[in-house]
């Protein structure tokens, strides 16, 4: 029996060690750990946003917005301002450096063009997919390679995790990366932020595969970031159809795979602990229907707009919702609005966020370095690391320390970086410019 069990994990995730690392995944979720992540510091639990009603907040912001106007400078102002509509910094997607890249992948047939006001049908389910299994901790190569099979790619979950996820027991794979690699296989592909279900289906409906970055949570306080790709939906049942690396619900023994039933309202709680992201893969073919789709949300100004609108509103309905709190302050990062992002993100750790949060998304980082609250970086980096090993939090906790004026630390916290992900291009940057500039 113990035999058949091994046997068993081995082929389910793909290897010895990586079966073991299951298990041993399986041992600390049921050790102690936190239900949500750490409140900040002492010196800023005061500060912000706590000391107003939230509806009295978001009436002064509603009431005092003007288009392109420039917060004033004092504490009241950014709190009153903390929502309100300004110019977007334009982010460029991360580019993993030192990568192999894999050969182009053909194009398919072309598919419908349809509009925005393109008369939707009450049922779509896209064919042609290869499923993928995960191995160990790799739902987002695992995705990505089943996305990527639509266009005829023949490239496996293990072929990309050798360059997405070079260490086996990263926590993250971000859709930048996702979309970086797509691209490399001669694919077009967009990152977006803020999606709706009609948006979906318009998609889906132009036979264009949707791949969703979603909470997971498979028992109480005890969620995950977890990829999807939607194949379809069925608005009789209120239903998205998705290829799923790990959730097999609803799966019968023996037959063919065709993609599991998620309901509607269910995936839109999971999305927005991600401020509704989702990436599309496309050929050339599909480009035009994809455009139109997109519409004014293809820039990136009008789509940050859209979502910080969208944040807004959610936040004032429901105050206690953290994720629309957390939500506002990742869009307020890329707008370039740091301080009005670091109250949001300390309100959103008030309220409470799941404790596994800062695995996958990293803005509060960004946030708290660019206003100088290096201690609240390091700490907040600290407390994840004791659960997880990610890349980025090694990076952040190395500016925070260089910052100080600790550059042994900095080095130290890169170097751990570039040991999990050799291919990690701002700390290798980072390091470069560190070894240049010593004496």
């Amino acid at each position: 029996m113990i035999l058949l069990a091994f046997a068993w994990g081995v082929h389910r995730y793909g290897s010895a060690d990586d079966f073991r690392l299951r298990i041993n995944a399986e041992v600390e979720a049921h050790r102690p750990h936190p239900l949500y992540a750490p409140t900040p510091l002492a010196p800023y639990v005061a500060a912000g946003i706590a000391d107003l009603a939230v509806s009295e907040m978001m009436s002064r912001a509603t009431a005092s917005a003007t288009p392109g106007a420039t917060p004033s400078p004092t504490a009241t102002s950014r709190q009153e301002s903390a929502l309100l509509d300004s110019p977007v910094r334009i982010v460029a997607p991360r580019v993993t450096a030192g990568a192999r890249q894999p050969t182009p992948t053909p194009a398919i047939p072309p598919a419908p063009t349809p509009s925005p006001d393109f008369a939707l049908p009450a049922q779509v389910r896209l064919t042609g997919l290869r499923h993928n299994w995960q191995t160990w901790n790799n739902c987002g190569p695992a995705t990505l390679a089943m996305n990527l099979s639509f266009f005829g790619s023949k490239l496996s979950q293990a072929d990309v995790a050798a360059v997405l996820r070079p260490y086996r027991d990263d926590k993250n794979v971000s859709p930048e990366e996702m979309a970086a690699y797509a691209r490399a296989n001669g694919l077009q592909a967009s990152v977006r932020v803020n999606g709706d279900a009609e948006r979906l289906k318009l998609l889906l409906a132009a036979g264009v595969p949707v791949l969703l970055e979603t909470w997971y949570e498979p028992k109480p306080n005890d969620g995950m970031g977890h990829y999807r790709l939607l194949v379809g939906y069925d608005d009789a049942q209120r239903e998205w159809i998705a290829y799923d690396s790990y959730d097999g619900r609803g799966l019968k023994k023996n037959e063919p795979y065709t993609g599991i039933r998620l309901p509607y309202d269910e995936i839109a709680k999971l999305w927005e602990a991600f401020n509704r992201t989702y990436v599309i893969l496309y050929d050339g073919a599909r480009a035009a229907a994809v455009s139109d789709i997109l519409g004014a949300d293809a820039d990136d100004t009008a789509m940050w707009a859209a979502a910080l609108e969208k944040a807004r509103t959610t936040a004032l309905a429901q105050p206690e919702n953290a994720f629309a709190w957390f939500n506002a302050g990742s869009t307020l990062v890329e707008m370039g609005r740091y301080e009005d992002a670091a109250q949001m993100y300390d309100h959103a750790r008030r309220v409470g966020l799941p404790w596994r949060m800062m695995w996958y998304q990293f803005g509060p980082f960004e946030a708290y370095y660019e206003t100088g609250r290096y201690d609240e970086v390091i700490a907040l980096a600290n407390a994840t690391l004791r659960n997880a090993q990610i890349e980025e939090l090694y990076y952040w906790r190395g500016l925070a320390q260089q910052a100080k004026g600790d550059v042994p630390a900095a080095r130290e916290s890169w170097r751990r970086a570039l040991e999990l992900n050799p291919n990690y291009a701002p700390v290798r940057e980072r390091m470069q410019t560190l070894d240049a500039s010593s004496p």
